[in-house]
């Protein structure tokens, strides 16, 4: 991997992480532009560092709730604090055992198909679009809301469905103010990206070589500034109810993609 891979594909992952527009999908059309049907030999790792990157941006601009989350998962006690974090704990549920007994399926729908991720992200477009046009009602997430959004969560595992446009959509259609709709998004995808980290490591799966570092460390910081960037900006986007361009975004995009398989 170049230095220039590195910087563009870091920014797309941060970039895309928080934007509705599906991050693993724009990796692979960005990985297929740069003339590789499949990310570089190191892209495990190369994978781990970035969305660590962005993992780590969110913690930065969510840094009060992260705290609060924290203080209640050892409270123990029944107040708002305590019950944000086990619906935080409910949304991870669906991920993480599709996560452990798909795996294998998963990881066979990456690597160069770049016309699967296209119908993936009409799909995506088609629930911006809908979700700019549900009414605000002005809920707060319930448990059987972080179940259902959960559930959005794990169906985004998929190419081309955006996490932050499933969970977030999912959120509006329920009713749930918007502001607490993208927080609830952020937040309760920083423990899975963690865990999958940490499971990686344990098993022995990363690979490393002392000469991918400066590599690494330039994706790692694009990364990183782009999330930061995408994460705020996000914010405001949802709550002034501009989701539709997305749509219209991952409408052109995706149809691009399918249409390449002629070209």
């Amino acid at each position: 991997m170049t230095f220039f891979e590195a910087i563009i594909l870091g920014i797309v992952q941060g970039l895309t992480e928080f934007l509705p527009v599906s991050s693993s999908g724009h990796l692979e059309i960005a990985a297929a532009l740069l003339g590789s049907k499949n990310l570089p030999e190191e892209s495990l790792m190369f994978t781990v560092v970035v969305h660590f990157a962005t993992a780590l941006s969110t913690i930065v601009v969510f840094r009060k709730d992260v705290y609060e989350i924290i203080k209640g998962l050892f409270q123990f006690k029944d107040n708002e604090e305590t019950r944000f974090s086990l619906k935080v704990i409910l949304s991870m549920i669906p991920a993480v055992v599709i996560g452990l007994l798909f795996e294998e399926q998963l990881e066979q729908l990456f690597g160069g198909k770049v016309v699967f991720v296209g119908f993936m992200l009409l799909v995506t477009a088609i629930l911006l679009f809908l979700a700019d046009r549900a009414k605000n009602t002005g809920k707060p997430v319930s448990f059987s809301h972080s179940v259902i959004i959960g559930l959005a969560q794990a169906v985004a595992m998929l190419p081309g469905i955006s996490r932050s446009g499933a969970t977030i959509s999912t959120s509006v259609l329920l009713g749930i103010d918007k502001n607490r709709a993208a927080r609830f998004s952020f937040l309760m995808v920083v423990p899975l990206i963690l865990g999958k980290i940490g499971k990686d490591i344990l098993d022995g799966a990363l690979t490393y070589q002392n000469e991918q570092f400066t590599t690494m460390l330039v994706a790692f910081i694009a990364a990183f500034i782009a999330g930061l960037l995408a994460c705020t900006w996000m914010i405001q986007l949802v709550r002034k109810s501009k989701l539709s361009y997305f749509s219209v975004y991952c409408l052109v995009v995706g149809l691009l993609a399918i249409l390449s398989a002629w070209f």
